[in-house]
């Protein structure tokens, strides 16, 4: 197993148990955003949260983001529409590229799924390019499913 694996999987541990009996979901986001971003230092880790036909900024950690985000619209509209996770090794590259943040070089977007609706996106920026893979995709996916039960 790899380190990143490593972490990860006590991420994943710790995130179980701050959802364990948590019946808010700000409050969640809030707190997973926080460890993500602790564990592994990334640009900016945070939550945009469906709200009728626009993702509204949820709970983050690092600098000033967007506030507001059509579907369809930058890599988090996108995730959004097309109910994948979306890893993006440069943002540079990815057409229609909401910058918010020109120190944002890569990004990795997971939706966040209760039943069959998308409620949320986890977004997660890094200043270097190329920082997500397949590991961050596996785990992150496998994250957000503690947080799709209470949204």
């Amino acid at each position: 197993m790899s380190e990143k694996d490593k972490k990860y999987e006590l991420l994943h541990r710790q995130i179980q148990s701050l959802a364990e009996g948590e019946t808010d979901a700000i409050a969640l986001m809030a707190n997973m955003a926080a460890v993500i971003h602790e564990t592994f230092h990334f640009w900016w880790t945070g939550f945009y949260r469906v709200v009728g036909e626009e993702l509204v900024l949820g709970p983050f950690q690092g600098p000033l983001a967007c506030t507001r985000i059509t579907r369809g619209r930058g890599v988090c509209g996108t995730s959004w529409q097309e109910r994948r996770t979306l890893v993006v090794p440069d943002v540079h590259q990815f057409k229609g590229h909401i910058a918010c943040s020109s120190a944002s070089q890569s990004e990795i977007v997971v939706p966040v799924f209760n039943g069959e609706d998308v409620v949320a996106v986890l977004d997660i920026d890094s200043e270097r390019l190329s920082t997500f893979d397949e590991t961050d995709k596996h785990w992150l996916e496998k994250i957000v499913t503690c947080l799709g039960d209470i949204c």
